[in-house]
């Protein structure tokens, strides 16, 4: 491995192979595709899903690019049966009160075309939840280590972890109780861990609808200068 010190650290040279563009046009269009398949799915079949390839899934999401490559997070995998329980509990207290006055109307009523309502079976029957915390700031040696853009870090790997989902052949759905405080006690995590996502994972049931919606076209999202 070539290695190469820059401002006095050490750099190791970067390879990848180069393809052509008829290759690149492919691949970059295959890949548009397969995610243009991607959906948000709250029905989940409770077969279970080898442990490894949400390892590998996990993994791939902490491939992400970090300020100062800090990797300011931490992934919770939750199997455990009565733990989920706790969690599908707290969460649909926080989530009655939503729904009970927290939201706007309007925030309930853009919500209808989805389906969705404060009970969430859907974090007992996934087999596993995964819970990203944010760490505003590192701990090491008993000592705090400044972190920065830590929440544009999360997101980015919350992104990579939702594609390795998908690629993995399996549904997921991006739940965010407000507020999650409740996942720190649950799963007894530090002070400077901030729960930021909670995501089951794992097959759809057999016979699975999801909302018949249409994504923003190109044109509408994309301004060419």
């Amino acid at each position: 491995m070539e290695k190469k010190k820059i401002s006095g650290h050490d750099h190791i040279r970067y390879k990848r192979p180069q393809i052509s563009e008829v290759e690149m046009l492919k691949k970059s269009r295959e890949f548009f595709n397969q995610m243009d398949q991607r959906r948000t799915v709250r029905e989940f079949d409770t077969r279970p899903v080898a442990l490894e390839v949400i390892e590998n899934i996990i993994k791939t999401a902490s491939t992400a690019p970090s300020g100062a490559h800090k990797q300011p997070w931490t992934f919770c995998l939750i199997s455990n049966p009565e733990i989920k329980r706790k969690i599908r509990l707290a969460a649909e207290e926080e989530e009655k009160i939503s729904y009970g006055g927290r939201m706007s109307d309007t925030w309930k009523e853009d919500l209808k075309p989805l389906g969705t309502n404060w009970e969430k079976p859907f974090l007992e029957e996934a087999p596993y939840l995964i819970v990203v915390f944010k760490q505003s700031y590192g701990m090491e040696n008993g000592e705090k280590v400044q972190h920065y853009y830590v929440s544009e870090s999360v997101g980015i790997a919350c992104g990579f972890l939702i594609a390795a989902i998908h690629q993995a052949g399996l549904v997921a759905v991006t739940h965010t109780p407000s507020p999650m405080n409740f996942l720190s006690q649950i799963l007894e995590r530090p002070s400077h861990e901030k729960p930021f996502l909670l995501v089951p994972v794992g097959y759809p049931k057999s016979e699975t609808y999801v909302p018949d919606i249409e994504r923003k076209t190109l044109e509408e999202i994309l301004i060419r200068y």
